[in-house]
């Protein structure tokens, strides 16, 4: 097996055609885990893992410190193996797709030379692939020109990043694992960042990636995995999770009733109920309704209804606030 080093110094590189039917055309599925589990001595950090990415699906990895998703993000890439279950990656093993290019990792640090620029260090990773792209349209297409003959050591934090991106796509990869790809970028070089990525999730490359900030997964993952002391707690569309939880219902309150009074009335846990300086908030799994009898029984004004967002479905799931590290 060839690693490169990128990223944390493990970009796992070169490659060939992927499988496929009689007919030509890749049917497997970009990543298919079962009951995946990995443990160090009396930890389990991955815990009966199991999920199917399908191709061409972004995907964002969620958790809190100590969740499990850089040490299942190892096993997707080859770096260690399951203690228990499987793991396939575009129809074979991790370490077998890693081989032939079909994966490509934007990891966390380290890993670079910094007396060589950009350039150089494309053009000496390109050599480790048994079919790379041409070195000058990755530079162009990940962005890099700009600074292309700038060495690395004299980079911002912004274009080492897309300089790892870059190498990332070196071998043409049907899969992108990116563990935490704008940590420590500025909000101008994560929107740059995300930029180029949309363009790689419209070109058809599955994308799975783990991030701590929230609008990340928001704005741009088809689907969100919540991974909560190595097991999956949440997996879903993103509209569908927040579309199936608690609405919020907020105005002023003008009842002779308390709003605790009226909450367990309508069968509404009470705790589900606060009150500040007139102003009370009220959850509900039907909050349109409840909106609709409030108003119509003349006990609240002023009344705003909020879908639950990705921000308060992470805290409700992980008690966490919404900045999470890897």
């Amino acid at each position: 097996m060839t690693f490169v080093m990128a990223g944390t110094g493990r970009m796992a590189l070169p490659a060939t055609a992927p499988a496929t039917d009689d007919g030509g055309m890749n049917t497997r599925p970009a990543l298919e885990v079962r009951g995946a589990a990995k443990r160090f001595g009396p930890v389990t950090a991955v815990d009966d893992v199991s999920f199917t990415v399908p191709v061409g699906q972004v995907v964002a990895l969620l958790g809190p410190n100590g969740a499990g998703k850089t040490t299942f993000l190892d096993m997707v890439l080859g770096f260690t193996t399951p203690d228990a279950g499987s793991i396939e990656v575009l129809g074979g093993s991790p370490a077998a797709t890693a081989r032939r290019g079909g994966v490509g990792a934007m990891l966390q640090s380290g890993g670079l030379l910094k007396d060589l620029t950009v350039a150089e260090t494309l053009r000496m990773l390109a050599v480790c692939h048994q079919h790379a792209l041409d070195v000058d349209d990755v530079i162009a297409g990940a962005g890099v020109a700009d600074f292309a003959d700038r060495k690395v050591g004299a980079c911002s934090g912004g274009q080492v990043q897309r300089l790892r991106f870059a190498a990332a796509l070196l071998p043409d990869p049907e899969l992108l694992i990116l563990d935490e790809p704008t940590a420590g970028l500025d909000a101008t070089a994560r929107r740059e960042f995300w930029r180029t990525m949309h363009a790689e999730a419209e070109r058809g490359r599955t994308i799975v990636f783990a991030t701590h900030y929230l609008a990340e997964a928001d704005d741009f993952a088809d689907r969100l995995i919540l991974i909560r002391d190595g097991s999956v707690v949440v997996d879903g569309g993103l509209d569908e999770l927040v579309r199936d939880g608690d609405k919020t219902v907020t105005g002023t309150w003008i009842a002779e009733e308390s709003p605790a009074e009226v909450a367990l009335a309508l069968g509404l846990d009470p705790d589900a109920v606060t009150v500040d300086d007139g102003a009370v908030t009220f959850s509900a799994p039907d909050g349109d309704a409840l909106a609709l009898h409030l108003l119509s029984n003349g006990m609240i004004r002023d009344i705003e209804v909020h879908a639950r967002t990705v921000e308060k479905l992470f805290f409700e799931l992980t008690g966490t606030d919404a900045e999470m590290g890897a």
